[in-house]
């Protein structure tokens, strides 16, 4: 059938209002990998200002040993303590059942689990077998789904492994299927070490939505290469709606020399919302928090936003410009 007057006029790019869903990590994702400890007030004060753009979703913090991630060792007290907005998601990664159990006590909405479908990754990570970790994460489920907490399950090196290369992905699939047997709602695809392609994403983003629909699936993506919002946009074409961001761009992976942070998410949603997609997401509001980072942290940020601005952020014209422009305007008489 060919296409009427109107489907000609429309960009090809135009996202018609599509809901995309875009979820901060950066106040867990990306703080745990500073060596500066950045203040429980000031934390606090970061993930309010955050709920205030109209995100879906923060991953707030991580209920993990104090030892092992010193700068989130004021978990409780942060999620304790931020303002909840309604409609927002207040998110945490827990690695076992003790995490399980302080994140539920802090009034979390959701627990993010972890594994990694990389059994050399998995150990390296984890300090556990893939067996091993499953085992453990089962517990988490049950103790969650008792108090009637949400469960998500990011399963790590889904695009690729820094130790083994390419997953299978059956393999991926295969563990996907054991955690929604559990009963799990929420899977996130993760790109670990930004590994992923455009094509491969978009191959197994839509492998998992066919097969469950009915499961809320996440991506995951760092911008090591380069690809990171190419791989966002492939997701989206294989039907994807939910991703994950990180402020400013922070972030990393401990056993991946070289990894850069996330998704940076301002960058996201400016490119979305050129796109037309409706983020939901106040860009003003996201690139002020992010202007924040650099203070709380103590060196720049890779965002490219915050250094450069949005696509129309404008800029004076030169002070001599009408002395210019009157020449030129003199020579093209001149030449006439």
């Amino acid at each position: 059938m060919s296409a009427g007057p109107e489907s000609l006029q429309r960009p090809v790019w135009q996202g018609h209002g599509r809901r995309i869903h875009m979820q901060e990590v950066g106040t867990r994702d990306g703080l745990q990998m500073e060596q500066a400890f950045v203040p429980t007030d000031d934390k606090i004060a970061l993930v309010n200002a955050l709920s205030a753009t109209g995100l879906a979703k923060i991953e707030v913090t991580s209920f993990t040993s104090p030892t092992a991630i010193p700068a989130l060792r004021d978990a409780e007290i942060v999620m304790r303590e931020i303002e909840r907005r309604p409609g927002v998601v207040y998110t945490a990664l827990v690695p076992n059942l003790r995490g399980a159990e302080r994140a539920i006590e802090a009034r979390t909405d959701e627990l993010n689990l972890v594994m990694s479908v990389s059994a050399t990754h998995n150990i390296a990570n984890l300090r556990m077998t893939q067996e091993q970790s499953f085992a453990a994460l089962a517990q988490v489920v049950a103790v969650a789904q008792a108090a009637g907490v949400a469960v998500n399950v990011s399963l790590s090196c889904v695009f690729g492994c820094p130790m083994e290369g390419d997953v299978p992905e059956a393999a991926v699939l295969g563990w996907v299927q054991r955690f929604v047997d559990l009963g799990v709602g929420g899977i996130t695809l993760c790109d670990t070490t930004g590994m992923a392609f455009p094509t491969q994403v978009a191959q197994v983003t839509a492998a998992a939505r066919a097969r469950w629909p009915g499961v809320d699936f996440t991506l995951h993506f760092h911008n090591t290469r380069g690809m990171g919002l190419a791989n966002v946009l492939a997701a989206i074409d294989a039907g994807a709606d939910r991703f994950d961001a990180s402020l400013g761009g922070l972030g990393g992976c401990p056993y991946a020399p070289g990894a850069s942070g996330n998704v940076c998410s301002e960058e996201i949603v400016h490119a979305l919302g050129l796109m037309g997609y409706d983020t939901g997401v106040d860009l003003a509001a996201l690139v002020a928090a992010a202007e924040r980072l650099p203070e709380l942290i103590g060196h720049d940020i890779p965002s490219q936003i915050v250094k450069a601005g949005p696509r129309l952020h404008l800029h004076p014209v030169p002070a001599d410009f009408d002395a210019i422009r009157d020449r030129a305007l003199q020579r093209e008489r001149g030449g006439a």
